[in-house]
């Protein structure tokens, strides 16, 4: 009888033990994440994200990625499941993965409903201030079993950061255009990092109030703004096929200030549009272009 009590207790423990060793996570939309254990095979189909896991050197646990996460270089030897917006579900089902890492903006709501139906944990992200970048560190730590890492990556990124602040505070802060997409004209509005960005490098960006992330935004409007500061995002680095920026239109309006000053610049946009460890690099370029004369 002992010996059948005993086996009956071990089948019980097993069984109690099963939903205690369930791992439950929030993401970035507060949604409840629910995995077996610590994933061991992860998906990004977010560039940031995929920049973090190789800056915390958990490398290992990311088996799949997108044409867009090509930074670093040795990033091209792990799997792609295509592209960001129509990633190839049979390919990330072959990978299988314990969790893929989405993103509200970039990745179709359709694709995690898929992943949802596939019963496949998918944990979304969302960054678009430096608190939130910061915040994403700490949370692709714990995903990767890199908490120890992730406060030393965040504390270097926020010295670079302020650094920066600090550099350009006594000079004037001029007004600066920054052009994400040519025609339509798109650009950041007060819900985008890259105002914030702009803001730290010392500029004042004439479209900080306008729409929510990325407004649309008229060349008449602009021109009436006077910009002081013209940036034109570059597109052709990386996974991208738009090609560089055609600065000839902006060359012809010799009434904006910029034009006249020959302030007119291109900047990559790889840089400035990933929420990860390369922000600071992103905003130490922007802060050379808006204020040559802090760092001479």
């Amino acid at each position: 009888m002992s010996r059948a009590f005993a086996a009956g207790a071990v089948l019980l423990a097993a069984l109690m033990a099963s939903p205690a060793a369930a791992l439950t996570l929030r993401d970035m939309l507060g949604r409840d994440v629910t995995l077996p254990a610590s994933p061991e095979r992860i998906v990004s189909l977010v560039p940031s994200v995929t920049e973090i896991v190789f800056s915390l050197g958990a490398s290992e646990r990311l088996v799949g990625r997108t044409d867009f996460c090509d930074y670093p270089a040795a990033v091209k030897a792990t799997p792609s499941v295509g592209g960001m917006v129509n990633p190839s579900l049979e390919t990330l089902v072959s990978l299988r993965p314990d969790l893929v890492v989405a993103t509200d903006e970039g990745n179709r709501e359709e694709t995690v409903r898929q992943l949802e139906r596939l019963r496949i944990p998918t944990y979304l992200v969302h960054a678009n201030r430096i608190a939130e970048t910061v915040d994403l560190i700490t949370r692709v730590g714990e995903l990767t079993g890199r908490q120890a890492e992730a406060p030393r990556l965040a504390a270097e990124m926020l010295r670079r950061i302020d650094a920066v602040r600090r550099a350009v505070a006594r000079f004037p802060r001029p007004r600066v255009l920054y052009v994400l997409w040519p025609d339509p004209l798109i650009v950041p509005g007060r819900a985008s990092m890259l105002t914030e960005l702009i803001d730290v490098a010392g500029g004042a960006s004439i479209t900080a109030a306008d729409g929510d992330a990325y407004p649309r935004f008229s060349l008449e409007a602009a021109v009436a703004r006077a910009p002081e500061v013209i940036i034109l995002a570059d597109h052709s680095t990386g996974a991208s096929t738009a090609g560089r920026p055609s600065p000839e239109k902006w060359q012809q309006l010799a009434s904006v200030p910029a034009i006249r000053a020959g302030r007119l610049h291109s900047a990559d946009l790889s840089l400035l549009h990933r929420y990860g460890p390369r922000v600071p690099e992103g905003l130490e370029m922007l802060a050379r272009i808006i204020h040559p004369e802090a760092f001479r």
